[in-house]
C-alpha cells in the first residue's frame, strides 16, 4: 500500500471514530434534556391551576390563559412528547387532563389558530398513542378551522377585521395547515389540503420580498384578493424580517412540501432557510434576535423560541436536501440544539417557574413577553430534539 493510499485510510478511520463520537455527544444531550424536561414540567404541572394553560413566568409569577388562547396546545403537546421518551406516567397523566380541558376548542372558529391548539395537542396525543377518539377530534378540529377560509382572497383569515386591519392573513398561518393536510389524508374531507394548498400558494404569492424574507401580515380584500397593505404586528416595522415569522414561513412551507411533494414549496423552504443562515445579524451561537433588522441589535432582546421553530423546520428540511445545504440545514439546528441547551439560555431545575428555555420574546412593540421563557418556545425545543433523535442518530 503506498503512503498516499495510508493517509487517505487512516484520515477515514479519523473521520468514522470523529462522526460516531460525534453522534454519542449528541445522543447523551438529547437524553440529558429529555431528563431535564421530565424534572422541569413535574414541577410546572404542580403550579399549573387546574382550568387554565400556563403560558409563562415573570417575576415569581407563573403566567396562565384560558382554554382558548392560542397557546393551549403546547403544554399538552409538550407533555406528550416528554412521556414518549421517559414513560413517566406522572407525565402522561397531566397530557391526559389537559387534552379534556382544551377539547371544547375543537368547534372554535374566532380566528386561524386551532392548528396550533388542536393538532400540537392531540396530534402527538394520537400519534403516540393510537387512541381513534384523538384523531376524531382532530378531524371536528380540521372541519372548524376550515370555515375560516374566504375563496375571494383564497386564504384563511387569521383575524376578524381588527381597527388598523381588514382582513389580515399573518405568515403565523402556514403552521395551521399541517392539521388541514393532516385530516385530508387521514379520513377526513379532501377539501382540507385543497384548502392548505390555495393558502400556501397565496402566501407564497404575497408575503415574501425578493431576498425571500417575509411580512407579517398581508391585509387582504376579502371578497377581491386585492393586496391592501403589507404590514406587521410583532415585528420592529413593516418592512422588516421578524424573527419568529421567518420561523413560521420555514416551517410551513417544509410541511407543506412533506405533505404535498410539490417541488416549489420545498424551494421556497429553501430560500428561506438560506435568508435566515446567512443574515448577517444572525449571531455565532444561531439564536436569532426578535428582529432581524432591529437596528440596534447587539443591544437587543433574542428570541429562544425563534431558534427552537427554526431549529425544528431545519431538520425537517434536511431530510429533503442533499449534499453541503443538507449539511449546512442540519448543523445549523445542530448549533441551535446546542446553544439552547446551554447555561445562557437553559434554566436550571426548579426554577425559571419549570419553564425549560429563558430569553424568548413575545411581542417587543407591544410590549409583551420580552426576555422571557414561553411555552411554544418549549414545544418547538422538544420537537426538535426529537428529530434530531429520530433523523440523524
Amino acid at each position: 500500500m503506498t503512503l498516499h493510499k495510508i493517509t487517505i485510510a487512516a484520515f477515514s478511520v479519523l473521520s468514522i471514530a470523529f462522526h460516531s463520537q460525534n453522534k454519542k455527544q449528541m445522543a447523551r444531550l438529547i437524553q440529558n434534556e429529555f431528563e431535564f424536561a421530565e424534572k422541569q414540567y413535574k414541577f410546572l404541572l404542580k403550579t399549573v391551576p387546574q382550568d387554565k394553560m400556563p403560558q409563562s413566568y415573570k417575576d415569581g409569577k407563573l403566567i396562565t390563559k384560558d382554554i382558548s388562547w392560542w397557546y393551549s396546545g403546547f403544554y399538552p403537546g409538550s407533555l406528550w412528547m416528554i412521556y414518549e421518551q421517559t414513560k413517566n406516567p406522572e407525565i402522561k397523566k397531566e397530557a391526559e387532563r389537559t387534552l379534556e380541558l382544551i377539547e371544547p376548542n375543537k368547534t372554535f372558529t374566532r380566528d386561524h389558530d386551532l392548528g396550533f391548539m388542536m393538532f400540537c395537542s392531540f396530534g402527538n396525543a394520537y400519534r403516540i398513542t393510537k387512541d381513534p377518539k384523538y384523531k376524531d377530534i382532530i378531524l371536528t378540529s380540521a372541519e372548524s378551522l376550515s370555515t375560516r377560509f374566504r375563496s375571494g382572497m383564497q386564504a384563511i383569515l387569521s383575524w376578524d377585521k381588527m381597527a388598523d386591519f381588514k382582513s389580515p392573513v399573518i405568515i403565523d398561518n402556514m403552521m395551521n395547515l399541517e392539521m388541514l393536510n393532516w385530516a385530508s389524508q387521514n379520513g377526513g374531507n379532501k377539501k382540507l389540503s385543497e384548502i392548505a394548498v390555495a393558502h400556501a400558494n397565496t402566501t407564497m404569492k404575497n408575503h415574501f420580498r425578493p431576498d425571500y424574507s417575509s411580512y407579517h401580515v398581508i391585509d387582504y380584500d376579502v371578497n377581491t384578493g386585492e393586496v391592501l397593505g403589507k404590514k406587521t404586528f410583532q415585528g420592529y416595522s413593516d418592512s422588516s424580517a421578524w424573527a419568529r415569522g421567518q420561523g413560521w414561513a420555514l416551517y410551513g412551507f417544509t410541511m407543506m412540501y412533506r405533505f404535498t411533494k410539490d417541488e416549489k414549496y420545498l424551494i421556497q423552504a429553501q430560500h428561506i432557510a438560506n435568508f435566515i443562515l446567512n443574515n448577517p445579524t444572525l449571531p455565532k451561537d444561531k439564536i436569532p434576535y426578535w428582529d432581524f433588522n432591529d437596528p440596534k441589535i447587539p443591544n437587543v432582546p433574542k428570541d429562544a423560541s425563534a431558534a427552537g421553530i427554526i431549529a425544528s423546520a431545519l431538520l425537517e428540511l434536511g431530510q429533503y436536501s442533499k449534499g453541503n445545504e443538507k449539511k449546512n440545514y442540519v448543523d445549523s439546528a445542530k448549533q441551535m440544539l446546542i446553544s439552547l441547551s446551554s447555561e445562557k439560555y437553559q434554566a436550571k431545575v426548579g426554577e425559571n417557574g419549570g419553564f425549560l428555555l429563558m430569553h424568548s420574546t413575545g411581542g417587543l412593540p407591544l410590549n409583551s413577553e420580552i426576555d422571557v421563557p414561553l411555552i411554544y418556545a418549549d414545544y418547538y425545543f422538544l420537537e426538535a430534539l426529537k428529530r434530531y433523535k429520530d433523523w440523524y442518530l
